[in-house]
């Protein structure tokens, strides 16, 4: 082999060196350097996805109890939140996944899943007035959410609010046709709203019976046992009156 070739061959495997070692220490920072919450949330998930909602809820505190700034550059942190939440809700622990829901409001103020979840966390406490609340943030950032608006329908038929359920179905069945849930508990809706009574009945009803409580009153203060009407006492009665 010539001298030239040589020399050739040698400053082609330099060249070589040069470009693939760097490479391969680049390579090698990647996937050195971890993220720990990041490593945490992936960990939470597979619990999650095992059904292991508590071994999940812990492996969440450790993910948000580290530091957060890459996890929320790629959008990971939402779903720390979100998830959490779920698992929460899933070990019935409401009171808790609410607090959880509003650490994660805090930093997504319009997030719809949230405030989905926190609604559902309501109404398993019986804040069934505070969740169609919930449902109604959800629904001011996506309007065609199907889910929040059956669950609204479920809160709503909870507060005896069936006319407003059937709205709340009919609008999911809009943004979902055919959705198997939303037509079931349309229909119970409607049932429901056809056989309560009109809302100005129950209002005249509440009505007479403050006036009849209030008459009942009057006369009890005013009447004695013996049937005879007090008279106002005199408003003099403490001044003696001069002899004629």
């Amino acid at each position: 082999m010539k001298r030239g070739q040589i020399l050739g061959i040698l400053a082609l495997l330099l060249v070589c060196a040069v470009t693939v070692i760097p490479a391969m220490a680049a390579n090698v920072n990647v996937t050195t350097t971890h993220d720990v919450a990041t490593d945490y949330y992936n960990a939470a998930e597979y619990a999650l996805a095992g059904g292991n909602y508590a071994g999940a809820v812990a492996l969440f505190d450790q993910a948000l109890g580290s530091n957060t700034t890459m996890i929320k550059l790629d959008g990971g942190l939402l779903y720390v939140y979100h998830d959490k939440s779920y698992a929460q809700i899933q070990l019935g622990n409401y009171t808790g996944a609410i607090a959880t829901l509003d650490a994660g409001l805090a930093v997504y103020p319009t997030d719809e899943n949230l405030w989905n979840n926190k609604g559902y966390a309501q109404y398993n406490l019986g804040n069934y007035a505070d969740a169609v609340t919930s449902y109604d943030q959800a629904l001011a950032s996506d309007a065609n959410f199907t889910t929040a608006l059956i669950n609204k329908g479920d809160a709503l038929e909870k507060l005896g609010n069936y006319q407003d359920a059937v709205t709340a179905y009919n609008t999911a069945l809009t943004s979902d046709p055919g959705n198997t849930a939303a037509t079931t508990k349309l229909a119970g809706a409607e049932k429901a709203a056809a056989s309560a009574p009109p809302v100005t009945l129950i209002v005249l009803a509440v009505v007479v019976v403050i006036v009849a409580a209030g008459v009942a009153y009057y006369v009890t203060r005013k009447t004695p046992a013996g049937g005879k009407a007090q008279e106002e006492p005199d408003k003099k009665a403490g001044k003696k009156k001069n002899k004629k």
